[in-house]
């Protein structure tokens, strides 16, 4: 009985490493020597089929690492498309079917440029709500009972676009004075809704409010990752920006952005996050519009080419089987807008990336690095990685009591997401190997006020 179950539990340890999907590149080998140690990966046997049922290839042991062996073994990507590969251990114990997806390279020019990332050119972002202390003493919430709720972009007020808090202040006061009701154009999820508020008599500011937080063109300080030279799509942070104080998505769709000049540089420390400081320059270098928000960064399109003082030339992108620890190089700004080069270690890689995007841990070892920053710091949220000069991944969270480590996102999954390469189907990934204490570090360029309305 007890080496029955010690015989499952292993069974179950080696498919918990194995990827449901393995992506690789057109004349790339299929190499999984990384996921098992030699004495194991010899007796796996895999089977290749062209994904209805015709058995196109079958080896023994060609999951042998970089073996001389296993490299001779190993099949190669002849054309793009979908293919079943099956596992099994000693030939007939099944361990995994996993989707081989096939396809065509794609090259994309590495980023390390800091960015401004500015919300929304239009509208107010509700953050909460702001009771409204009436004539009897009693507080209402207008906006609350009308249905409108936090992570919501206000457009229009009647027929007038609103541009800021101010000016909405403004309209809602003067248009209150007038009518009994008042007509709130909101976008909330990618679809347009209308409102309608009845605002109440605030007797501490002597002006009409419908109950809300707001605030206005909310920015950060980030780092872009990647663009395409050809279709100018590009990633960046790594990460999805959330609302502070509600913890939602936040609508990006008419967000852009913009050059960031980094003018200082607060040190981190155990349980005390660094920082960037940035200001933010419209009229030249990045250039940009954000099309999406997700849980692997923001993206969008480039106005304009960019140039990178390490890389010239657009850079092959690694995929999950290719990402191993070692050391590799991090791209980042710490000082106005010139891009370095520093030194990290690639300490674990996951088999299968996080729900949220986290892929791999990552150490900072650059002694310069370490004296000019203290780790990890937040800014460099984004920062490409590379690795046997390819582009693996970015920056994405810093552990909070160990700033020199953190975690990063594979770039596969970046470019999945702007549709750099075709999307499949994935299973629900792991949740091995991580740090409670990590944050994601969208770095903001000043603490936005919130204006009541």
């Amino acid at each position: 009985m007890l080496v029955a179950v010690t015989g499952y539990l292993f069974l179950f340890q080696i498919r918990a490493v194995i990827p449901p999907l393995i992506r690789i590149n057109v004349g790339e080998k299929v190499e999984l020597g990384t996921l098992f140690p030699d004495y194991l990966a010899k007796r796996i046997f895999a089977l290749i089929d062209d994904g209805e049922g015709n058995l196109i290839w079958e080896e023994e042991g060609f999951l042998l690492g970089s073996t001389q062996a296993a490299m001779e073994k190993a099949p190669i990507a002849a054309a793009p498309g979908l293919f079943k590969l099956e596992l099994r251990l000693f030939g007939f114990v099944p361990l995994k079917k996993v989707i081989l997806q096939v396809i065509t390279p794609v090259k994309v020019m590495a980023g390390g440029q800091s960015i401004g990332v500015i919300l929304n050119s239009t509208g107010v972002l509700v953050v909460g709500y702001s009771n409204i202390p009436g004539v009897l003493g009693t507080g209402s919430c207008p906006a609350r009972e009308a249905g409108i709720m936090p992570g919501d972009l206000i457009i229009k007020v009647e027929n007038a676009t609103v541009h800021s808090d101010v000016q909405m202040s403004f309209l809602i006061d003067e248009l209150a004075r007038k009518r009994e009701q008042i007509r709130l154009q909101v976008k909330r999820g990618g679809h347009l809704r209308e409102y309608w508020v009845k605002p109440e008599f605030c007797r501490d500011t002597r002006r009409y409010r419908i109950g809300l937080l707001v605030r206005d063109g909310a920015a950060g300080v980030g780092t872009l990752t990647f663009y395409e030279a050809q279709t100018k799509k590009f990633g960046a942070l790594g990460h999805e920006i959330t609302d502070s104080e509600s913890g939602r998505a936040l609508d990006l769709s008419d967000g852009k952005i913009v050059m960031a000049s980094v003018q200082g540089i607060q040190k981190g420390e155990r349980s005390r996050i660094g920082e960037k400081i940035g200001v933010f320059f419209n009229e030249s270098g990045v250039s940009g519009s954000i099309t999406k928000n997700t849980k692997y960064g923001i993206f969008g399109t480039l106005h304009r080419d960019l140039t990178n003082p390490f890389f010239s030339h657009p850079l092959p992108v690694a995929m999950s089987s290719q990402v191993h620890e070692g050391t590799a190089t991090m791209l980042t700004v710490l000082s106005g807008e010139t891009i370095e080069a520093f030194q990290i270690y690639i300490k674990t890689v996951f088999p299968r990336p996080r729900p949220d995007g986290k892929s791999f841990i990552i150490e900072i070892t650059d002694p310069d690095l370490l004296r000019r920053t203290g780790g990890i710091i937040r800014g460099m949220s984004g920062s490409p990685i590379i690795q046997n000069g390819k582009l693996v991944g970015a920056v994405t969270h810093v552990f909070v009591n160990d700033p020199k480590r953190g975690y990063g996102v594979l770039a596969e999954l970046m470019l999945e997401e702007v549709g750099l390469i075709p999307a499949t189907k994935n299973s629900a990934p792991n949740s091995l190997l991580l740090n409670k204490d990590a944050k994601p570090f969208l770095k903001p360029a000043y603490y936005p006020r919130c204006s009541p309305l």
